[in-house]
């Protein structure tokens, strides 16, 4: 067992890990157990009507595994019988799906929703064939950094070595599929052509213009797959985990939409493709609760795959999961990392400027309001700006992004664009919804910084600091809401859920944004665009390939 599988397994959340540590000890005394014993705590541990949050009882915050009514036999109202069985049909589960299909494997997808879902745009590979290995190697060791060496380094590897080969073959089928996509190349990497002095080349998948997105390219080649022979059952959540008494998974039980339940057996294997938590409140609460009062931009993600692979001895990511947060629709997205003045909900200055939007979230965690800021700049940007990280858009080109415009919107996300322009400051105060009185003053003082030549409040270089004084004056409002989850059971190379030995547990796997490892840190890094569609298409389409050239195991 290598250092990283070690320290995550220590420290992740197994049955069995939790059930024998001293906490529950703790907690069993909390509620009345006598004593503790090798066997599962009694069920009212947790039952209990308790209260999410960041309560001391951890059989409190943990409620969210309760292990639930096992199914009969005499529940079943049929089996079927396939190569392979995927749970949920997204950027992960509809390329396992095709690429299993792909290699002679007979396969049947369960999806929770009546339609396949995904969301995002972009997903990244890089172009190995022009890019040097050295450089190659520099991105791995720079999201090593950016996921705080939390990562473990084969999985950043496999994805590194791999995602070009993958995301040409979904840019390839969802052609055929008939989806919106492109391959834009390097388009979005501009910021890292080149890395410790090496060169990168890169595929993207752009599967747009917006309102046009994955989810869409997902249900085309969901019906590609279907016609060319994969089983889909829609409305038909995953509910268990049928395991052997060797603790072998053999296949899935599905909840029909008319309450049937369906058995659905593996010959070679289960891969869990389920998404997130992030709707799931009490899981929220333990693993991310500084996301706490942050939107979601998904709905019905509820931790289902978690749920099933905690009970069948899989082990969940050391707590502190990394969370995704942004903002890509309020402004132009290339304009999101620039240094502008950025005011919080208050009309307040809150931080240097140069902290990148994936990280923001965590200066604005407030009740009220969280995630809201503005950056603001006036007439003489498109000069002051012109050496900054991005790419600048006209003031032409932002009247795309202003809902007072009424010229059509293309290519936007209508619904969430939230640009103003304003001949005044107090004007662009009631537009960004901040008080002008304090908006004011805060611009006051930025300009004073500026004509002073030194950021003495924040610390922002002297280089970047201009006046806010020739209108007309612009503010891109966003709000930050929480897009995905990235922490989930962790597994080898081959994406095979490991137990609390660190050994993988025969015939299942998980991938997506349940398939953990892949991520650390706090917060997704923004380094790749389109890293995290990236990942969940190479992972799926490397697992459905390995899952379907493996032998029967019933």
């Amino acid at each position: 067992m290598d250092n990283y599988t070690e320290y995550t397994i220590k420290n992740g959340l197994s049955r069995r890990g939790f059930l024998s540590s001293s906490i529950l000890a703790s907690c069993a005394a909390m509620v009345g157990l006598n004593g503790c014993k090798p066997n599962p705590p009694a069920q009212e541990v947790f039952d209990k009507n308790v209260t999410y949050g960041y309560s001391s009882d951890k059989a409190a915050q943990l409620s969210f595994l309760a292990k639930p009514e096992e199914i009969k036999d005499l529940d079943i109202t049929r089996t079927e019988t396939f190569d392979v069985v995927v749970v949920g049909s997204g950027a992960s589960g509809v390329p396992a799906a095709l690429s299993a299909f792909e290699n002679r494997a007979s396969v049947v997808v369960l999806q929770k929703e009546n339609i396949a879902i995904s969301q995002g745009n972009s997903g990244a590979g890089i172009d190995l064939p022009n890019s040097d290995k050295a450089g190659v190697e520099a991105l791995v060791d720079r999201l090593m950094r950016d996921n705080a060496h939390r990562s473990n380094p084969k999985l950043l590897r496999e994805w590194a070595y791999n995602s070009g080969e993958a995301v040409t073959w979904v840019i390839d089928r969802a052609i055929k599929a008939g989806a919106k996509v492109i391959n834009q190349g390097n388009l979005q990497q501009v910021n890292i052509l080149e890395m410790n002095g090496y060169k990168l080349s890169y595929h993207t998948a752009y599967f747009g213009p917006k309102p046009f997105n994955n989810g869409d390219g997902m249900q085309a080649l969901a019906k590609y797959a279907e016609k060319a022979g994969v089983k889909f059952y829609y409305s038909t959540p995953a509910v268990q985990l049928v395991q052997a008494v060797s603790g072998e998974v053999t296949g899935v039980i599905g909840k029909s939409e008319e309450g049937n339940y369906i058995r659905f057996l593996a010959r070679k294997g289960v891969i869990l493709a389920t998404g997130d938590y992030q709707n799931d409140k009490a899981m929220c609460d333990y693993f991310i609760p500084d996301a706490k009062y942050y939107g979601r931009k998904q709905s019905n993600k509820t931790g289902d795959g978690f749920k099933m692979g905690y009970w069948a001895g899989c082990v969940i990511e050391p707590i502190g999961h990394t969370k995704m947060i942004h903002d890509m629709d309020g402004g132009p997205v290339t304009m999101c990392d620039m240094p502008f003045l950025a005011v919080d909900s208050k009309g307040k200055r809150f931080v240097n400027e140069n902290v990148e939007m994936s990280v923001l979230n965590n200066y604005l965690r407030q009740p009220e309001k969280a995630g809201q800021y503005s950056q603001i700049f006036d007439s003489n940007y498109m000069t002051q700006a012109a050496k900054w990280p991005g790419v600048l858009v006209s003031p032409e080109g932002l009247k795309n992004y202003m809902p007072d415009e009424q010229e059509p919107h293309d290519h936007v996300s209508t619904p969430f664009i939230n640009t103003h322009k304003a001949d005044t400051l107090e004007e662009l105060a009631v537009k960004i919804e901040v008080d002008p009185v304090t908006f004011v003053a805060t611009v006051k003082r930025y300009n004073e910084l500026a004509a002073l030549g030194k950021d003495i409040d924040f610390g922002k270089p002297a280089h970047q600091l201009f006046p806010i004084d020739k209108p007309p004056y612009y503010g891109i409002h966003r709000t930050l809401r929480l897009s995905a989850v990235c922490s989930g059971l962790l597994v080898d190379e081959n994406h095979q859920c490991l137990d609390a030995d660190g050994k993988p547990i025969k015939g299942l796997y998980a991938v997506g944004n349940l398939g953990g490892g892949f991520y650390g840190g706090v917060d997704y890094p923004l380094v790749v665009y389109g890293l995290s569609l990236g990942r969940c298409y190479t992972f799926g389409y490397l697992v459905g390939r390995h899952v379907a050239k493996l032998g029967s195991q019933i």
